[in-house]
């Protein structure tokens, strides 16, 4: 682990009290909840960029016919037979 850095927040009251709650009943100390949160927020970011990128890139150049029969060919090969619901 790479070297670590205090830093010190301001949280509502509530915010607190919920995330003590849930922590204890967990067993993490506060300092891991915390870095999880951080992290979860920062995949969250990431993701959203890749949408956006994606969105951007299908405005440029929209599938086509031949694309979408494709992903129709291979959505329906993954569901298989209906039998086996």
């Amino acid at each position: 682990m790479a070297a670590a850095v205090k830093i010190a927040i301001t949280v509502p009251r509530d915010l607190y009290e919920s995330v003590e709650k849930a922590r204890r009943h967990l067993a993490r100390t506060r300092s891991a909840v915390v870095q999880e949160a951080l992290r979860s927020w920062l995949r969250r970011r990431a993701e959203a960029e890749l949408v956006r990128e994606y969105e951007a890139a299908y405005r440029r150049r929209p599938e086509g016919k031949r694309e979408i029969d494709a992903a129709m060919a291979t959505a329906a090969g993954l569901l298989g037979d209906e039998d086996d619901w």
